[in-house]
């Protein structure tokens, strides 16, 4: 029987019904329903009370049996097909010769069976009562008289398809009490047309788990909301002001569901966090972007490890001992919520976007790494929200510029991202961000001729996100968008149709507003005009407040919301600093030697030419090479003596005169260049984000004098402190290390190594090679 207990329900069509010649669901005033599934499901109880809602008639289909059928099974005899032809094929006549509301409940076991009863009215919606083994034999033991006995309950399972894509079709847990199935088939009935409410959320099911009381407050909360209470429930707002002002505005006029924040002092962080709860009726969720551990939540989080550094040793206690600091210290802060782990699979090398936030190129290591950050980050009162559903890392461009493109089919998507998503959904992942990504191949494969300029990314396309997520992969939790300001949602639609479409795709949450006013009325309007139902909008409010629930938010006063400021000390403390030393040590990586230019150290190598390579400022103005003072230090106190480089535009800035990009070439690539040093290290760290489709090294000038010209001169030794896919564009260096960041206890691990003082732990994928033969030499 089909593994799901949430409620589902799939359109009767696939494609316009205009072309396509199928029929669309009856009107509420012509409902024809089958109430299926295996014995005392409940089938006649159910379906006299959803008949009785809805107006209707109702037949028990156990009365159409012809007495050759009723005898067989009393005689503990089942049934075969030719016996039951002619019996579904009645069912069927009944359905076709009614013009109101008829409901019959009918086990309807197969596909085949459900299709002769479709073959009289196409309008026919099945709803499947489900239930598990104990529960329907228990129900079978307490019912003396009935014409089957117990010993057929297995024959009945074993015989059981599961609902189709393609049928039109609600599937409910029997385990609810009969008013609450009735509630909830009505209103997926009501959302039929919308395709968004296929598949209602079981509050009782992970990875909510909520207890009577709990489901009581989330129905209770959403009774008592004003419509723009309800609307602003769906947005998590991106702070971008700690003043109390700030707050107060987007909390009174937005009604916010949840808060995200621009990361500063841990202090003034927690302080903000404070305020936002106190003011709030409904507590927020409050999110932050622990991908590296503490680092990236606020100023002075501890970095732990990047996601691909985290893959890059045979430990994989790296990644949960990175999830548990990035726990404790957000939570020190109020936080309750991290968009983490990445669960992308870096495929391509050309991407750069996720090169250093996935924990590897197959599914294994992500799953395996993915798994033990949950694991640790859970230590803490967090939930998750894994990303980039439908997968980044295939197409080299950033949805941050540009939609991209998830391009596997079916097949291959499903034993490779597909995979990963069904393992981490069944280790209790409760939310998961959607990318701005197409899927070309998985959106026809759930509707077959989809056109091209059809192909929506995922945050748009409901057979994506219900037919794929919700109904196959069976995810029962929180759906959100990725940041909407982001080029590969705003390329799709105008603004206004984009943000109501993205929730009525079937996205509970919608990460950001572009323009706050603006964006919260196009989805009130949404809302007033039909395009978001009434049961699409509280499916998803279900979901947001079971998140909050889950988390014991609703038990908690305004003031436990947030930790005392004694819990800051946690953040950046001695222990998590020592956390990232170990891990910076184990993870430094030597890629390649194939000129045996290690180990160097101040006896052999004294004088070192020291280049750094940064992509440029980006938006957060820090200064890109900051790191080389590090460097630069580390290298002075092991008694290295280092000869800094300067590029044209520096020396220019300095004050220099008479300095071009020639002149800086013609000075540093002279004939005495060896007698001047005696190694040279290039320590790069090239950092970009969603301002280019993918990041490569850009040199300071045309044929720059930092480009490693020099390896034929002296030993030459590249440290990446960020990207893996360096070697594209410097192959030629014959000693090539990746040491994953720029932190102090990073770059000192790597000197050492670079010495000999102790051994590369670290370990690489072959994305390092580029696919080109000439970065192995």
């Amino acid at each position: 029987m089909t593994g799901d207990p949430a409620m589902k329900s799939t359109p009767a069509t696939t494609g316009d019904p205009a072309t396509t010649g199928e029929l669309k669901p009856a009107g509420p005033g012509r409902r024809h329903l089958v109430v299926m599934g295996v014995t005392s499901c409940g089938k006649s109880t159910v379906g006299a009370a959803i008949a009785d809602r809805l107006g209707a008639e109702f037949l028990d289909g156990d009365s159409l049996h012809p007495q050759s059928n009723i005898d067989k099974m009393a005689s503990g005899t089942p049934l075969d097909d030719d016996d039951r032809a002619p019996w579904l094929a009645e069912i069927g006549r009944r359905f076709a010769a009614s013009d109101s509301g008829l409901v019959i409940a009918c086990s309807a076991l197969k596909r085949s069976y459900r299709d002769i009863i479709r073959s009289g009215d196409s309008s026919v919606v099945f709803v499947h009562l489900h239930g598990t083994r104990e529960l329907l034999s228990s129900r079978m033991a307490a019912r003396p008289g009935h014409f089957m006995p117990l010993s057929l309950l297995d024959s009945q399972l074993e015989t059981l398809e599961e609902l189709q894509t393609d049928e039109a079709s609600v599937v409910v847990d029997i385990a609810r009490p009969v008013n609450q199935i009735v509630d909830d088939t009505v209103a997926a009935l009501d959302g039929l047309q919308d395709g968004a409410t296929r598949f209602l959320v079981d509050l009782k099911a992970a990875p909510f788990n909520l207890d009577d009381a709990a489901i009581a407050w989330v129905e209770s909360t959403i009774g008592s909301m004003s419509d723009e209470e309800k609307i602003g429930q769906l947005f998590i707002n991106h702070n971008n002001d700690y003043s109390p002002e700030y707050l107060d505005g987007v909390l009174e006029q937005y009604h916010v569901g949840g808060m995200r924040y621009r990361p500063g002092p841990s202090a003034e962080v927690q302080e903000h966090i404070r305020y936002a709860q106190s003011k709030t009726r409904v507590p927020l969720l409050i999110a932050s972007n622990p991908e590296m551990g503490g680092a990236g939540s606020c100023d002075d989080g501890t970095f732990v490890s990047t996601h691909l550094q985290a893959g890059s040793h045979p430990d994989k206690g790296i990644a949960r001992q990175m999830g548990r600091v990035a726990g404790v210290e957000t939570a020190a802060l109020g936080c309750n919520w991290a968009f983490a782990p990445i669960v992308d699979i870096h495929y391509n090398w050309r991407n750069t976007v996720i090169s250093t936030r996935a924990f590897g190129n197959t599914p294994e290591i992500v799953v395996e790494r993915a798994k033990e950050y949950f694991d640790g980050i859970s230590e803490s009162p967090t939930v998750c929200a894994m990303k980039h559903f439908p997968g980044d890392g295939l197409d080299e461009r950033d949805q941050h510029v540009v939609t991209s493109y998830n391009t596997f089919g079916y097949e291959q998507w499903n034993q490779t991202y597909g995979h990963v998503y069904r393992e981490m959904i069944g280790h209790g992942v409760q939310s998961i961000m959607v990318g701005h990504i197409g899927a070309p191949d998985l959106s026809r494969h759930f509707r077959p001729g989809l056109a091209a300029q059809d192909i929506l990314p995922a945050t748009l396309a409901p057979e994506l996100l219900q037919d794929l997520l919700r109904g196959e992969l069976g995810f029962n939790g929180l759906i959100l968008t990725d940041a909407s300001q982001m080029i590969g949602l705003t390329q799709a639609m105008k603004r206004s149709e984009l943000v109501p479409a993205t929730i009525a795709a079937g996205c509970d949450m919608f990460l950001f507003f572009r323009n706050p006013a603006e964006d919260f009325g196009y989805m009130l309007d949404g809302y007033k005009s039909g395009i978001i139902t009434e049961a699409r909008l509280n499916d998803a409010l279900r979901r947001i407040l079971a998140l909050k629930a889950s988390l014991g938010l609703h038990l908690k006063s305004r003031e436990a919301l947030v930790p005392p400021a004694e819990a800051l000390a946690r953040i950046g403390s001695e222990a998590h600093l020592a956390i990232a030393a170990e891990v910076a040590d184990k993870t430094v990586t030597l890629v390649k030697d194939t000129a045996q230019n290690l180990p160097i150290t101040p006896q052999t190598h004294k004088r070192i030419r020291l280049y750094g390579i940064s992509g440029g400022a980006d938006f957060t103005m820090a200064d890109p090479l900051a790191y080389l003072d590090v460097v630069a230090g580390e290298l002075e106190r092991a008694g290295f003596e280092v000869h800094l480089f300067k590029t044209a535009a520096q020396r220019k800035a300095a004050g220099e005169e008479g300095v071009n990009f020639m002149s800086v070439i013609s000075e540093e690539a002279t004939g005495d260049y060896a007698d001047k040093y005696d190694a040279a290290f290039v320590f790069a760290n090239v950092k970009g984000f969603a301002q280019e489709a993918a990041i490569r090294i850009k040199w300071s000038t045309p044929m720059a004098a930092e480009i490693p010209w020099y390896t034929t001169e002296v030993p030459t030794v590249f440290v990446s402190l960020n990207q893996p896919n360096h070697l594209i564009d410097v192959p030629m260096v014959k000693t090539a290390i990746h040491a994953h960041a720029g932190t102090p206890a990073a770059i000192r691990a790597a000197i050492e190594k670079i010495q000999g003082k102790s051994e590369f732990q670290g370990t690489f994928n072959e994305n390092v090679f580029c696919d080109s033969f000439d970065t192995r030499l």
